[in-house]
């Protein structure tokens, strides 16, 4: 298997991986009621390290499958490369040091390594697109 699509696998899982700890974070801040709920009913903003958590998870989420394209399109069009590995494993190792950097609440190294992590992308990509 490519090692872009070994880092799409763990990537897979370090999305499973923050599902989960957002979910039982905000489950205990608002309670098993909640947890077990349909979320319906507006409830208050959760703790600051809870929200940053979700929020994170959120934004792993919405950038996930433009990563999981790239890596997709890079490899079924046999365009892999030394560079489309590289820029694989800086995406996942950005974003892998975000959750705990944004749930810490160190704003300015959150925004670089999302900053560093689109550029993973991009270096995926690239090929694709010249």
């Amino acid at each position: 298997m490519s090692i872009e699509l070994t880092v799409l696998a763990w990537a897979s899982l370090f999305g499973i991986v923050q599902i989960f700890v957002a979910s039982q974070l905000a489950t205990r801040h608002y309670g098993v009621k909640w947890g077990l709920s349909s979320r319906e009913a507006a409830m208050p903003r959760p703790a600051p390290f809870v929200g940053r958590v979700m929020r994170a998870q959120a934004n792993f989420l919405e950038t996930f499958p433009i990563a999981a394209a790239a890596i997709l399109i890079v490899e079924f069009a046999g365009l892999g490369s030394r560079w489309t590995e590289l820029g694989a494993i800086v995406w996942l190792a950005a974003r892998a040091a975000y959750l705990p950097v944004y749930a810490i609440g160190i704003t300015v190294w959150r925004t670089l390594l999302f900053a560093v992590s689109i550029a993973g992308i991009g270096m995926v990509l690239w090929p694709a697109l010249v």
